[in-house]
């Protein structure tokens, strides 16, 4: 362990901005997740850092990062990085990089029986709603009983913060889509 990776992973845990995704170095931390996977890579920052923060307790050729992002079909332009250049951005952290395109749904349904044993999925709050309400059908496959799922959201007062969510929660999740899919 480098005391470089060390200062690092201390700097992303308790001072890094925006404020709120020091919740997901800790959970990193706490897990010494290996296996990631992100629903929403955006500009790639967070999905970076995940990557360091991991590299403390794994070689970074261990370390098992999945991407889920609409890159760029995102609606809002300038709000992601195309396909290549984040997958060009992220291999440089020398981590096994598997990034999806689609929506959390299209890309979870074709993608979640590969991505079995994941330690930590983050999931952004700029997730098509909809489409992660059926995806959750998919989420608990990937899980692991220590496995924890953070869920982006805003407050009413617009701040951003994390949901921490269990294997257990997730199967609740999926059930209540399955029985809406029933139902329809």
């Amino acid at each position: 362990m480098s005391r470089t990776s060390l200062l690092k992973s201390a700097y992303l845990s308790f001072f890094s901005k925006p404020r709120h995704e020091r919740a997901v170095y800790r959970a990193i931390r706490e897990l010494q997740a290996g296996s990631i996977v992100e629903l929403g890579v955006g500009l790639g920052t967070r999905a970076r850092r995940m990557i360091a923060t991991a590299a403390r307790y794994h070689d970074a050729a261990e370390i098992r990062y999945a991407g889920i992002d609409l890159f760029e079909a995102r609606p809002q332009a300038g709000s992601s990085l195309p396909l290549k250049q984040a997958h060009q951005m992220l291999r440089a952290a020398g981590a096994q990089v598997r990034l999806i395109p689609g929506d959390p749904l299209s890309a979870l349904s074709r993608a979640a029986n590969s991505l079995q044993s994941t330690d930590l999925i983050v999931v952004a709050a700029d997730q098509d709603l909809r489409s992660l309400e059926q995806a959750w059908f998919y989420v608990p496959r990937m899980m692991h009983e220590r496995s924890l799922l953070l869920v982006e959201s805003a407050a009413r007062n617009g701040i951003l913060n994390y949901q921490r969510l269990t294997e257990a929660d997730a199967t609740q999740l999926a059930a209540r889509t399955a029985s809406v899919r029933r139902a329809a």
